[in-house]
This record gives structure tokens, C-alpha cells and sequence, in this order.
């Protein structure tokens, strides 16, 4: 069945469709904004996987037809993904990766195809909204919707999901995920614009995603269906106490370690003596280095996570408003037209 609904939003026409397309996936959706129209779908494996992380993966691709044009050079064919089309992707997974249930790891993808680009709308944010709605029509147990908009602020006037051309006048550019209930993911830039300006914006912005979160609640009402049967693939709870018992004080101590190599090395330490320590116990346990490093892992979250929270230190002994080091060079190699090195910490460029 076939159900459309229309929307003004931000001083545009915001249609989103269902029922019409992709019909064998487990859930579609045609969003349309201005003439940018972007087709999401969303799929899932029946069985789950046997890898240690949950098997998500989205596709964003912006073909060169949606724009009326023909990849040009000798082959006409598209190419690989581009940078722009693999940080909307990316763009997508980050808000709603989290809102998946725990232990669910049935292989499931997202494949959102551009299909007409209108040179003003940019297609990204719209879809992470289609994506959202196909997963909350599906079988896959997703059922909470989630939106993006993108903000900007042209001569101090705060705009929504602005046109490229607006953009171009803007001294803000940050696209804003999340919830009605909270916001996800902020990325973006700013011309030196003041912490509370950008507060600002994101409450703007958590205004528009609100919006947008009930419009796909009243799209889906009288659609949606059962959720997929599933069992939760976690660690025997045995298991998981011997190894919070043993390792638990250790990864603590690992963590607090400044150099990232000396505790990535620790961290390895501890994996290994808590399997030869729990061997010694029961040889059974030396079937199960899988789940065991699956329990360090969330071990390592865990206490990171309580040491930022508790102490407001980081693993490095950072606080969370220190930055790393930060050193530039230039005129590094003696031949090119330029060179630089950038290094902060021990990263580099």
C-alpha cells in the first residue's frame, strides 16, 4: 500500500513515500525535497553472523544521472565512492548504530541511491530521514526514528538545511543528528563563531529533528509490523563474572598508561593472562578467546567511560578539554614546490 505525506518544511516541500519502491526489501522509503529525491532501503539477514560486531553497513551513493550528466572520460561507467559520498555514508551510520539493540548481529544493510539532485538541497541529511524511516517499517528491530538537519547562519539569521548557494554566505555549517529525545552526532564547521552561538544553533536544530521524528511517527502510523525473531548473542554470564573477577583492576591500570603503544600492549598482556588463567582453570575456556576479548572489550569501554564521567580524565591522562600536542613544519622535503608536517600527539600529516 502506497503512502505518501507532505510537509513545509523550512520553507520547502518535504515529501516522504512509502509502499511505491523496492517493494523485496524490508523496508523503502522516497523522500523528496525540492527536486533533490533520494530512494533509501534497508535489508537484513535472516540468520546472524558469528562476527564480534554488529554487521551494519550504508551505502550512499550520488550517481552522476541524478544531475543530468555522464561520467566523463574514456569510461562512462561510475566509479568507486567518493569522499563525499563515504562521509555521508559514515554521516548516516554514526546516529543510528547506537540505537540498535544490544547483541543483535544480523548482517544488515542501508543502501540510500540519490536519484535526482537539484543543485540547491543537499541530499545527505535527507538521507539519514529515509534511512530511518525504512528501518522503522521494517521487520529489523529499529523503532525509534531519527533525523538530521543542517544549519546555518546567514547575516545572524539561524536557517535550516540552507542551500548550497546560502551556504556560500554562511559562517556555520554543521549538520545535527539525533532523537525527539536528545541529539547524536554534531559535525561540522564554523568561521570563529562563539561556544554560545553553536548552543544555540543545536537547539535549533533539536527543534527541526523533533519535527521531522514526528512526521515519520504519524507516515508509519498503521504500518509497521512485527519485529523480526531474534536472540541476543552474548557471553556465557559465568564466564563474563570469572573475567570481571580476574581483569577488571588490571584494564584499569592498563588505561591509565599515557604512551597509546605501551597500552595497547598492556591490554594484549592482560588478554593473555586471563585466558592462560582461566585455562588453568577448566581447559574448556581455551575454546572461548572469542568471547573472552569480547568481555575485555566492554570491560575497557566500561571503565573508560566511568573514568571520563567520575574523574574527567581520558585514557592518556588528558582532561576532556586538553588537546594533544600540536606541531607544524614546513618546507619538510627539498624537491617538491611545498611540503608540511603536521603532528598532534602521534598523529600525523
Amino acid at each position: 500500500m502506497i503512502q505518501r505525506m507532505e510537509h513545509q518544511f523550512a520553507g520547502r516541500t518535504l515529501s516522504l513515500e512509502i509502499g511505491r519502491m523496492a517493494s523485496l526489501a524490508q523496508g523503502s522509503c522516497l523522500v523528496q525535497y525540492g527536486d533533490t529525491v533520494v530512494l533509501c532501503a534497508a535489508t537484513v539477514r535472516d540468520g546472524p553472523t558469528h562476527l564480534p560486531f554488529f554487521p551494519l553497513t550504508v551505502e550512499y551513493r550520488e550517481k552522476s544521472y541524478a544531475a543530468g550528466k555522464i561520467p566523463g572520460g574514456f569510461f562512462k561507467r561510475e566509479g568507486q565512492p567518493g569522499e563525499k559520498e563515504i562521509l555521508s555514508a559514515r554521516m548516516i551510520d554514526r546516529p543510528i548504530r547506537p540505537l540498535f539493540p544490544d547483541g543483535f548481529m544480523h548482517e544488515t544493510q542501508l543502501a540510500c541511491f540519490i536519484l535526482s539532485a537539484d543543485q540547491e538541497n543537499d541530499a545527505d541529511v535527507l538521507a539519514l530521514l529515509g534511512s530511518s524511516v525504512a528501518l522503522n517499517m521494517s521487520k529489523i528491530p529499529f523503532n525509534t526514528p531519527v533525523a538530521s538537519v543542517r544549519v546555518g547562519r546567514i547575516k545572524d539569521t539561524w536557517v535550516l538545511n540552507p542551500t548550497f548557494q546560502q551556504l556560500e554566505y554562511s559562517d556555520v555549517d554543521i549538520v545535527v543528528s539525533g532523537t525527539s529525545d536528545a541529539i547524536t552526532m554534531v559535525e561540522g564547521g564554523a568561521i570563529e563563531v562563539p561556544e554560545a552561538d553553536i548552543l544555540e544553533a543545536l537547539d535549533i536544530a533539536h527543534g527541526g529533528i523533533k519535527e521531522l521524528c514526528a512526521l515519520q511517527v504519524e507516515l508509519l502510523e498503521g504500518h509497521l509490523v512485527p519485529d523480526m525473531e531474534w536472540s541476543p548473542i552474548e557471553p556465557d554470564a559465568d564466564l563474563r563474572a570469572k573475567v570481571e573477577r580476574v581483569a577488571e583492576s588490571r584494564v584499569a591500570e592498563a588505561l591509565n598508561l599515557a604512551d597509546k603503544q605501551e597500552r595497547n600492549q598492556a591490554m594484549a598482556a592482560v588478554t593473555e593472562d586471563v585466558i592462560a588463567t582461566l585455562t588453568a582453570e577448566d581447559e574448556a575456556y581455551a575454546d572461548q578467546k572469542k568471547d573472552i576479548g569480547e568481555i575485555l572489550r566492554g570491560i575497557e569501554k566500561r571503565t573508560m567511560r566511568r573514568q571520563i564521567l567520575d574523574k574527567g580524565e581520558r585514557a592518556d591522562g588528558r582532561g576532556v578539554d586538553e588537546v594533544r600536542q600540536i606541531t607544524s613544519e614546513v618546507g619538510v622535503l627539498p624537491r617538491t614546490h611545498g611540503s608540511a608536517l603536521f603532528t598532534r600527539g602521534e598523529t600525523q600529516a
